[in-house]
């Protein structure tokens, strides 16, 4: 199985048991998210951006207006930290301390670099459309120029990641299991609701069938993953 060779800045050390350096559980955790934060580091001052991202192999993808200061900087090269997480539920233990959450978070570094040709651009951000909603870029208008132009494309080679995963019931001090308090778990997921048309759509129009995968319930992380997944296959 491939894996990440961690160092003391991709390492888990808090709860080093939980830690996982594996590219297939990476990979899973970042194929089921859609929002990344990226820190970065300008003229001394720390950042972190919450913005859109995508996963082609080991490289991560994001982009943005072409007049943001974060992606300005970023073209230039400097080493990013893209942290992806997402919440899979509360743990309510006897204690307060023992208190947790379930979750699967992924640490990844690189050095940012910009897409600068037109082509690859185009190819990406339809790619980037495509994950989420599988069979929307045939129905779509083409993209134009000024469009592209007014787009930053960045790209990251993940050069070192890692992921930590909590899962499962509380863990309370052994004493306190006879203690007459609930505990449990309350688990937490992201489903799609149901669908808004906007008012301004042209009469006679009926939404598009690779639309009906969202349908009010289904969880938006498993249709995340499936999306990238049959993409990944295509490629091969």
């Amino acid at each position: 199985m491939t894996a990440f060779t961690p160092t003391h800045r991709s390492k888990v050390k808090r709860l080093h048991e939980r830690g996982r350096y594996d590219e297939e559980s990476v990979f899973a955790i970042l194929d089921a998210g859609l929002v990344a934060h990226i820190g970065y580091v300008i003229d001394g001052q720390p950042y972190v951006t919450p913005t859109a991202y995508w996963r082609r192999g080991r490289t991560l993808y994001w982009h943005g207006s072409s007049a943001s200061r974060m992606l300005r900087t970023q073209k230039d090269g400097v080493q990013v930290c893209v942290t992806v997480s997402l919440l899979d539920g509360l743990v309510v233990a006897r204690s307060g301390f023992h208190h947790s959450i379930n979750y699967r978070a992924v640490m990844a570094f690189g050095r940012a670099r910009i897409i600068e040709d037109a082509k690859e651009k185009e190819a990406e951000l339809d790619y980037f459309i495509e994950r989420i909603y599988p069979g929307r870029v045939a129905a779509l208008r083409p993209v134009n120029q000024q469009e592209l132009k007014g787009t930053t494309l960045l790209a990251m080679e993940i050069e070192e990641a890692s992921a930590k995963v909590r899962v499962g019931e509380p863990k309370d001090d052994e004493e306190d299991y006879a203690l007459d308090i609930w505990a449990g778990v309350i688990p937490i997921r992201q489903v799609v609701g149901a669908i808004e048309t906007d008012p301004r759509l042209k009469p006679g129009v009926a939404m598009p069938e690779h639309l009906n995968r969202f349908s009010d319930g289904a969880r938006f992380d498993s249709l995340l993953s499936e999306s990238t997944g049959r993409l990944a296959k295509a490629a091969e």
